[in-house]
């Protein structure tokens, strides 16, 4: 399985308490479906705003007490009342939704880690809000979980957002290193690039590791499934690194064999986990 900031998280999940597994349910819905309509299929830009300013309405409807007027915004008013679900962090995921509509370089990883902000952050924090564990340092904890998955993401995908014209490496970094975007779309690995790709993912694994404390924070069945999650992302960077950081003939993803090691390891998970 390959690493996704919103397939990472439980999605009615055995391993969920059933009374969570509506909710979560429903902020994967606005998650996906947001995302998709930012990112699939072949519409113009215009109509992708269009489309998630139409989510911004329904949940402009929801602050007011007001009916929906899509469907799944009723399953997620639900949840947002009952749990007390901040609307600023759905808000942040359309932001950076949006964005990718449009913006397709980052000059800086600070500009990178505030689209992370934006578009992976606001889904581990709504997860801790439903388990009334949102406190500041479980937050920055998962955060960096959050990030760091997303980061994951875009390392496996180099070649994949090449063609869709995107290329999430900082641009300060690329020259840093002298790698540049025709060497991208020429798959081209060499010493530069396999030096860039090791700074990307040392730095994706360091974040993963400050957030590595958070599932032994947690109780009972998610703080086990959330093990997993954090041992899949420090997983498929190992994958990235065995592979000599070819990313565009080799997609690093986990398989079938991995998942009797990764449960094996959640046995004995610590918070300085490798």
């Amino acid at each position: 399985m390959p690493v996704d900031h919103y397939e990472n998280f439980p999605v009615a999940s055995l391993l969920l308490p059933a009374r969570l597994r509506s909710p979560v349910e429903a902020i994967y819905a606005f998650a996906r479906s947001a995302d998709d309509i930012a990112d699939e299929g072949d519409a113009p830009a215009v109509a992708r705003l269009a489309g998630l300013n139409d989510y911004r309405r329904e949940l402009h409807l929801i602050e007011q007490g007001k009916p929906t007027t899509i469907g799944l915004f009723g399953p997620l008013a639900q949840a947002i009342d009952r749990h007390r679900l901040p609307i600023r962090y759905f808000r942040d995921l359309l932001d950076a939704f949006s964005q990718d509509v449009g913006k397709t370089r980052y000059a800086s990883y600070e500009e990178l880690r505030d689209y992370c902000r934006r578009s992976a952050d606001p889904v581990g924090r709504l997860m801790l809000t439903l388990f009334d564990a949102h406190h500041a340092p479980l937050l920055t904890a998962s955060d960096a979980i959050c990030t760091s998955l997303q980061l994951i993401n875009f390392w496996q995908d180099v070649a994949i957002d090449w063609a869709k014209g995107r290329v999430y490496l900082p641009q300060d970094e690329l020259e840093r290193f002298g790698v540049t975007e025709a060497q991208i779309a020429a798959g081209q690995v060499d010493d530069h690039w396999r030096a860039l790709m090791r700074f990307q993912v040392d730095r994706a694994r360091a974040l993963m590791q400050s957030g590595a404390s958070l599932p032994l924070a947690l109780p009972g069945r998610v703080g086990w499934e959330l093990r997993l999650i954090v041992l899949g992302g420090l997983r498929i960077l190992q994958r990235i690194e065995a592979i000599g950081y070819d990313v565009f003939r080799h997609r690093p993803t986990l398989g079938k064999g991995d998942a009797l090691r990764l449960a094996l390891r959640a046995l004995n998970y610590t918070h300085s986990t490798r």
